[in-house]
């Protein structure tokens, strides 16, 4: 018997289609009677307002936050060429997110990648919390939402989204997540409700099919003070290098893997024997932060470089927790670094 896919990741479209349709910005209220009197500085900022959500769209689309930052780009510019098709039926941000759609489409459709034997995804990119936190307060302003923000945009979402194909992806993105009515996918990509309601369904297969077997397994949901200890206690031994440790934090069915590099490991014992044969027992001289991706807790691990005199970047390790238990672990180099706001280099004092 199939598992069922978790309802409450499924937004209410009868209730939230004033929130996502009519909260904004419409042809009326521009006092213009279409977008091709607005010049160019008025029409980019018209466009900035929903810069960090249409980025996060294309995010979970694409998996990568460098190529969503060129599809925002790509977006914005056909916009702008396109401005006096913009008849003024929807907001100007439902326009927006129908033109990211179609451009993360487009994208996929020259050079989808696929994932990895194993499941592993390696173009998958970590997403800065600090950046989430600049979307706009009416994006994430119930609890159910809240919710669905916070759920959607985990590692373990995004790899399961990453294995469905580009449509179905889509579909399930702008109904499920964003809570788009089905007429109005069905208008965004030029496809029948019949068929946009057919793409939901194979989504949702695809989900069952690779989200983490049970339901709590991967709602995260706030962190409570458990899971910072248990990320305290990681921290530690990591630094430590006391792979027995490390061990006992793990649970039996653990995963690990660290895009882009191939390979995923599971089950704790192929996890720590993976560690130890990449020699993590003979490191010294790391030091550990706590921080979040991807509203998930993190730590970015820094190593001694005695020639710099400093602490230099290793890895950031994103962890996802389950019921007092570290149940996988995403792993991220130290090109990473820079875009999650993490410090170049830490002093030989100690001090960030």
């Amino acid at each position: 018997m199939s598992r069922p896919y978790p309802s409450h990741l499924r937004r209410d479209t009868a209730r939230r289609k004033d929130d996502v349709m009519g909260a904004d910005t419409r042809l009326e209220e521009l006092g213009v009677s279409g977008l091709g009197e607005v010049d160019e500085p008025a029409f980019s900022g018209l466009a900035e307002r929903h810069r960090r959500e249409l980025h996060v769209h294309c995010y979970r689309m694409l998996g990568s936050f460098e190529d969503a930052e060129d599809t925002v780009q790509e977006t914005f510019l056909r916009a702008w060429r396109r401005r006096e098709t913009f008849e003024g039926r929807s907001t100007f941000r439902a326009w927006l997110y129908r033109i990211a759609t179609n451009a993360c489409l487009d994208l996929l459709a020259k050079r989808r990648p696929e994932p990895a034997t194993g499941g592993e995804v390696p173009w998958l990119q970590p997403y800065p919390d600090r950046l989430l936190d600049e979307l706009p307060a009416g994006y994430a302003d119930e609890p159910e939402t809240v919710a669905v923000a916070r759920e959607t945009i985990e590692l373990a979402y995004l790899v399961a989204v990453q294995h469905l194909a580009p449509r179905p992806r889509a579909v399930l993105i702008l109904r499920d997540v964003l809570g788009w009515p089905a007429k109005d996918v069905a208008e965004f990509l030029g496809d029948s409700v019949n068929s946009v309601n057919s793409a939901l369904q194979r989504a949702r297969a695809g989900m069952r099919e690779h989200l983490p077997a049970e339901r709590q397994d991967w709602t995260g949901g706030e962190e409570d003070a458990g899971t910072r200890e248990l990320v305290r206690r990681f921290t530690d031994a990591s630094v430590a290098t006391d792979v027995d440790v490390l061990a006992a934090l793990l649970r039996d069915d653990v995963r690990c893997s660290m895009p882009p590099t191939p390979g995923l490991c599971v089950g704790r014992d192929a996890v720590v024997n993976s560690w130890v044969e990449d020699g993590f027992e003979g490191m010294t001289g790391l030091r550990g932060i706590r921080t979040s991706v991807n509203r998930q807790p993190a730590v970015a691990f820094y190593i001694w470089q005695e020639r710099e005199d400093a602490y230099l970047p290793l890895t950031i390790d994103v962890l996802r927790v389950t019921s007092g238990a570290i149940t996988e672990i995403f792993m991220f180099h130290d090109d990473q670094f820079p875009r999650l706001g993490l410090p170049e280099r830490l002093p030989a004092d100690g001090t960030e």
